[in-house]
C-alpha cells in the first residue's frame, strides 16, 4: 500500500452550516468555558490573599459543594458536586490535609463516606464569603438584572438537561 502524505491521510473538514442562533449558542458555550476558568482564578487570588497555598481551586470547589453533606465518592459526581475526572486523587489529598473525613460504611464496606471536618468548613465559609461579596457587588452594578439572573439559571438548567439526555441517550 502506498505511503500518504499527511496532508492525504486526513480527510478535509467541511464547514458546517451555521446560522446566527448556532454562533449564538457557540459562543455561549466558549463564554461558559471561560467562566469558569476565571472562577477557578478568583478562588485561587483568594486563596493566596489569606496566605494558604495548601488547596487548589478545584480542591476548594470540592470543599465547598460537599458543604454539610455526607456522601459517599461516588454520590459526589452523581449529585453534581464533582465534575471532575480524578476524584479519588482529591478526596485522598483533602483527607490528608485534615479537611475531610472518611470513613467505611457499615452497609457496603467497599464504599466511603466522605464529610467536611472543622477544618473544611472553615474553608468552605471563605469560598461562601467571596461568593456573596461577589454576588453584592453584582448586585449593585446592575448585572444580575439583565436579563435576570434567575431566567439565565432556567435557561442554563435547561441546556443541562439536553445534555444529561443527550448522554444517556448515547448509552
Amino acid at each position: 500500500m502506498p505511503q500518504r502524505s499527511p496532508a492525504q491521510s486526513v480527510p478535509a473538514l467541511r464547514p458546517l452550516p451555521r446560522n446566527n442562533r448556532t454562533e449564538s449558542y457557540l459562543e455561549s458555550l466558549q463564554i461558559l468555558e471561560r467562566l469558569h476558568r476565571l472562577m477557578l482564578d478568583l478562588v485561587k487570588d483568594e486563596f493566596e490573599r489569606l496566605g494558604r497555598s495548601d488547596l487548589t481551586p478545584v480542591q476548594a470547589m470540592l470543599i465547598y459543594n460537599l458543604g454539610t453533606a455526607e456522601v459517599t465518592a461516588g454520590e459526589l459526581r452523581s449529585r453534581g458536586m464533582y465534575q471532575g475526572s480524578n476524584v479519588s486523587y482529591n478526596l485522598k489529598k483533602l483527607v490528608e490535609l485534615g479537611y475531610v473525613h472518611h470513613e467505611r460504611c457499615d452497609m457496603d464496606r467497599r464504599s466511603v463516606r466522605v464529610r467536611l471536618t472543622q477544618q473544611g468548613q472553615e474553608v468552605r465559609d471563605c469560598v461562601a464569603e467571596l461568593f456573596c461579596r461577589h454576588a453584592e457587588g453584582l448586585e449593585l452594578s446592575g448585572v444580575l438584572d439583565d436579563p435576570p439572573v434567575e431566567a439565565v439559571n432556567l435557561q442554563w438548567r435547561r441546556v443541562e438537561r439536553f445534555w444529561a439526555e443527550q448522554i444517556r441517550y448515547i448509552y
